[in-house]
Parts: C-alpha cells; structure tokens; sequence
C-alpha cells in the first residue's frame, strides 16, 4: 500500500488512508456516496490516493464500503471526530510489514483535492523533519489533507486518552511543517483546493462547479 516516491533525499515510502468514518450529520446522507462528476466520492478520492500512493486503506466500519474493494481499517472511536481516525490509520502503518515512515492522510468529502497537488504534500513530507506535514489555507490549517509521520502515533494516541479531539489541538503535541499559500497557489488559482462538502448545498455547488469546468 504505498508507492516510491522521488525527492533530494532519494525514495521513501507513503501510504495513503482515506476517512471515511463520519456521520454526516449535517449532510443528511453518506458523503461517501454521492456522486460528483458521475462517480462516487469515496471512489474519487481512492483513485487520487492511490495515484501517489501504489494503494490505499480505508478508515471506516467494516464492511460499510466493502462494494469498493478496499482494505478497511476499523474506526475505534466512531462519533469523536477524525483524530481518533488519523491514530487508527497510524497504528495501521506501524504495524504493516514495509511500511516506510510517511502516511498521506485524506478526508472523503474534498472534491477539488487534484493528484498533482497530493503528490507533491508526499515528496514534501519525504523531505521533512516533522512529524507531520500540512497545509494553511486562508481557513487556517487543513489536517485532513496532510502527510503524518508513523512514529507520530504514539503522542496523538496519548493526548487522544486526556480528552483531545481536536485535529489541531493533536497537531500541536507534534513538530509540524506548514504549506502556506505560496506552496498550494499554484496547483489552485481558485482557491477551492481545501473545500469539503459539509451539507447539501456544499454538494451541490462543487457539482456546479466542477460540471462547468468540464465544459
């Protein structure tokens, strides 16, 4: 489940983990599945994870997403939010036989994410001495576009058993490398590239968007 990757630095191996673990409560329905471009989300982001990562394991109930042929890794903690999902994912990697030391972590419902775009958050997060790589957007800091470090979980698994949440408030137990606006402004002039879809209208206006942009 993970790709050679080329830097400075020589190769190093990612491995690629989609969330998928949500309620979508304020969607009303399963993110996952709704189509956008007339595929299925979830199906979207596997085939971009995977074009930078050689292969991917889902972050989800068992079984729920069985129809899309990935390995699924169990979310211990549904409803807490996404940290406890970063940590199952890391855990995962760490116990995979050959699993190098960088895992590009994604959310399911970011439909403008581009492969150029991931791939370079990969060679940069090869590069790097932090334990985790991620982006600021004008929105603050994007956790769930990033490139975490294995060794990582321990420390979030420890701040995640005293009650931290909070994607942030994890980051911040840990060295991080931040890519700013300078690095991301040119794989998205538009400045969609972070976007989720968090309710029906958020569906709605990237299947406008990008319906436009295929004309």
């Amino acid at each position: 489940m993970k790709q050679r990757v080329r830097g400075a630095k020589g190769e190093a191996e990612v491995a690629g983990y989609i969330l998928a673990g949500g309620g979508s409560t304020r969607f009303g329905r399963d993110k996952a599945l709704v189509e956008v471009g007339g595929t299925p989300m979830l199906e979207r982001m596997v085939e971009l994870v995977r074009g930078v990562t050689k292969q991917v394991k889902l972050v989800a109930a068992p079984g729920k997403y069985s129809a899309f042929g990935v390995e699924t890794i169990e979310d211990q903690w549904p409803g807490e939010g996404p940290l406890g999902g970063i940590i199952m994912a890391l855990e995962d990697a760490a116990k995979s036989p050959g699993n190098g030391e960088w895992n590009l972590i994604v959310s399911c419902d970011m439909p403008f994410l581009t492969r150029e775009w991931l791939g370079f958050v990969c060679e940069r997060a090869t590069k790097s001495k932090a334990q985790v790589v991620l982006p600021h957007s004008a929105s603050g800091p994007e956790p769930l576009c990033a490139c975490w470090q294995t060794a990582a979980a321990s420390k979030l698994r420890s701040g995640f058993e005293r009650g931290v949440r909070k994607v942030t408030e994890g980051i911040a137990l840990l060295r991080a490398e931040v890519l700013d606006e300078a690095d991301w402004k040119r794989f998205d002039d538009e400045g969609r590239l972070f976007w989720n879809m968090n309710t029906a209208a958020d569906y709605e206006e990237a299947r406008r968007v990008l319906e436009a942009e295929r004309r």
